[in-house]
């Protein structure tokens, strides 16, 4: 697809403050932070059934490694009859299986949250679709022996944090490793993994959000039970039961996040466009989790009434399904397009999203406005991209160094949620005194409050 640049500029709006990134990722992703990296995909991103590798969306939370092959080891321990150290070499001899699936970060659409949560504020293009080539994760086990009591596999990486930030570690249970669909990765699409997407080896258990896919793996540990560390017991989690806006929930009422929810996003037309009066093409794409697509709805009537869309021939269990609808305005007027997904086992997107306080697995029911008709064809003038403003010295001193600014500018935050965040940060290495703590967070609320 050919983006002019009216059109690229209107989905760099999108992203207020953002800048596209002109490197090997591909220029049309969005940078929410250079360092550690998170770059996000454009609404142009739904347009192809496979995301081309420079255009994926990068989730990063410590500094990107440097790993070489030639010193790179799987080690696999814990509650095992032999320990294994296998070289790339040892995996690329077993069976080599291949899954078409969908990654999507936990938090895709944690901006449109209301009352607004901390964490990185993507939009829609947290996401994508690919190729993932490798091997099964139980025939890597399967030479160990499992012991009795095995219950859950822990996945390390080569990352290494930051001063006391936590290792990203995190832990599946033993069903869904064990799941035949469930690989360590070394191919994205056919070529290598590129080192922004777990070179040289990931793990892809289809279906869960991407807090689950581990990149960089070096250590595969079995356990009794559930890991305890921070990306398990305290982050990447949902209440129970559903919660008021604005609640504080303790991670002991909450259990992790594990499989995405079924999701649709309208690609094209764009919202604000103005269209001219004849037939409209309606595009997207969506998904689900563990169960694959089964229908695609599209209303051009504000949810008053439904028709099926036409889903695009590629498919796979695990991978989203490409869909269009065509549609001729009875009139000129202001309309509302709407796409709804449902999977095989029933379960479809609501209309408003139950909140929780990390703003995980947003889903509602995607909403577009149009115009047809008085005036001519196209997108109404765009406001320039909101600057990051000037950040206080004690922000510089205490807040830039493990990220950059970019990050912190991307949270506008309540005071009290300011006052988290400092204190948790405190925790993990920022230098801040008690002394400093209250100007630092009034520095922070005065500079980057609500929207």
């Amino acid at each position: 697809m050919t983006l002019s640049r009216r059109r690229l500029l209107y989905l760099l709006s999108l992203a207020p403050g953002l800048a596209l990134r002109g490197d090997q990722r591909g220029k049309n992703l969005m940078v929410r932070s250079a360092n550690p990296e998170d770059f996000e995909m454009p609404l142009s991103g739904f347009d192809t059934w496979l995301t081309p590798a420079e255009d994926f969306f990068v989730r990063t939370h410590i500094y990107k490694p440097k790993v070489a092959l030639s010193d790179w080891r799987l080690r696999v321990d814990g509650l095992v009859e032999r320990e294994l150290t296998l070289d790339m070499a040892h995996i690329e001899k077993l069976p080599r299986v291949e899954q078409v699936a969908v990654l999507e970060c936990a938090g895709n659409g944690r901006s449109f949250y209301e009352p607004g949560v901390t964490g990185m504020q993507w939009r829609y293009g947290a996401v994508g679709n690919a190729r993932w080539t490798g091997v099964r994760l139980a025939d890597v086990l399967k030479p160990a022996g499992l012991k009795p009591g095995a219950a859950h596999v822990l996945f390390n990486g080569a990352d290494v944090p930051m001063g006391k930030v936590p290792d990203f570690v995190r832990s599946v249970p033993l069903e869904k490793a064990l799941h035949p669909d469930t690989l360590l990765a070394f191919h994205l699409n056919g070529a290598p993994l590129p080192s922004s997407h777990g070179f040289p080896l990931r793990l892809v258990p289809p279906g869960w959000a991407g807090d689950s896919w581990v990149k960089w793996v070096t250590n595969i540990t079995l356990l009794d039970k559930e890991y305890d560390g921070f990306f398990m017991k305290t982050a990447y989690r949902r209440p129970v039961h559903t919660v008021a806006p604005g609640t504080a929930v303790d991670p002991s009422a909450m259990v992790p996040v594990t499989a995405i929810k079924p999701k649709s996003v309208i690609a094209t037309p764009l919202a604000g466009e103005r269209l001219a009066a004849g037939p409209v093409t309606i595009r997207g794409a969506a998904w689900a989790g563990e169960s694959p697509v089964a229908r695609v709805d599209v209303s051009t009537d504000s949810g008053r009434t439904w028709r099926p869309a036409k889903l695009g021939a590629d498919r796979a269990r695990y991978a989203w399904r490409l869909w269009e609808a065509t549609w001729t305005p009875p009139a000129e007027g202001s309309y509302v397009l709407m796409a709804k997904t449902t999977d095989e086992k029933g379960d479809t997107q609501p209309f408003l999203q139950d909140w929780n306080p990390s703003g995980y697995l947003w889903n509602v029911v995607p909403a577009v406005r149009v115009e047809v008709g008085g005036g001519p064809p196209g997108l109404p003038p765009q406001p320039a991209a909101a600057e990051v403003p000037p950040f206080p010295d004690k922000v510089k001193q205490n807040c830039i160094g493990c990220h950059g600014q970019d990050m912190i500018a991307g949270q506008h935050l309540t005071r009290p949620q300011w006052e988290r965040e400092v204190d948790k940060m405190t925790r993990w290495g920022a230098p801040v005194t008690p002394e400093d703590r209250s100007e630092l967070v009034d520095s922070l609320f005065r500079t980057l409050g609500p929207k």
